[in-house]
């Protein structure tokens, strides 16, 4: 018996709704695709990157939370241990134009450079599809892709959401903590946690 075409249309509305629910980023299952471009003009895919364990870290130099992170050299710091092990490190700017954290890509050379950052690459996502494919809600905001392009990890940086850098001594850090489950060849104790900072400024 044929369906009748409301009963059609009603199908594919859910499905389509279905769809759009299962993109949303999960732990355990594929990190969603990318491609982006850095400050130099680079392309990065994620599909590029299969073999090489991923962090994504979503930015905006003007939030005072990202702040907390870069004057205590907390990130810088963090950056350079994931890279030493292996990582490719990309921060992903998705600031819209006119919005706050929005910078071009001799700014966000500028900031890395007077920050002494050590990200692998600056993504600039000013349209923000980055972020938006990752549900990237606040900066820092914090993902780990596993070298088999599986999702490991997602959300905050630690366990003290405040602006204060006397607060970054003694927090447990979720990334450390996910880079030292995966180095020990064990899941990701603590996978999934809540991200705090300034929202993302799409």
């Amino acid at each position: 018996m044929p369906l009748h075409p409301i009963a059609t249309a009603a199908a594919l509305c859910a499905a389509l709704v279905a769809g759009t629910a299962a993109a949303a980023p999960e732990v355990g299952k594929a990190a969603p695709a990318f491609t982006g471009t850095d400050t130099s003009g680079e392309t990065w895919a994620l599909a590029d990157l299969r073999g090489t364990p991923v962090i994504l870290e979503w930015t905006n130099h003007d939030c005072p939370y990202v702040v907390k992170h870069y004057e205590s050299g907390n990130m810088q710091a963090l950056q350079k241990e994931a890279t030493e092990a292996g990582y490719t490190w990309l921060s992903v700017i998705s600031s819209a134009p006119g919005k706050q954290g929005h910078v071009s890509a001799e700014q966000a050379d500028d900031l890395t450079a007077s920050r002494n950052a050590a990200p692998t690459a600056v993504l600039l996502d000013p349209k923000g599809d980055i972020g938006k494919a990752y549900g990237a809600r606040t900066t820092p905001h914090m993902f780990i892709i596993d070298a088999q392009g599986t999702l490991v990890y997602m959300g905050g940086i630690d366990d003290k959401p405040t602006t204060d850098l006397a607060d970054v001594e003694g927090a447990e850090n979720y990334v450390r903590l996910a880079m030292a489950d995966l180095a020990a060849g064990e899941s990701v104790d603590k996978a999934v946690t809540r991200p705090y900072g300034c929202s993302v400024k799409y």
